[in-house]
């Protein structure tokens, strides 16, 4: 699954447009990496999103088919860090 998609159905970020955007402007990093939003993730990958005011580092524990309900969202990944 593409990054910017992730970032929406795990709902880490409201709106793929704005994940996009961010990605674009290099403050999303896979593993360590400035990525992309066509990223392709994988199980096991560590995210890191630099939003205004925080940092947030989550590892990606499942890759969903489509979209997934709220309460089933948090399942998809794991909070590593908060800064």
């Amino acid at each position: 699954m593409r990054l910017d998609k992730f970032l929406k159905v795990s709902r880490l970020i409201k709106r793929r447009t704005v994940a996009n955007s961010i990605s674009e402007l290099g403050r999303v990093y896979v593993n360590g990496n400035i990525a992309k939003p066509a990223k392709q993730l994988k199980i096991g990958d560590v995210i890191m999103i630099e939003y205004a005011n925080k940092t947030v580092q989550v590892k990606v524990l499942e890759i969903p088919a489509g979209n997934v309900p709220v309460q089933s969202a948090v399942s998809l990944y794991e909070v590593i860090q908060v800064e």
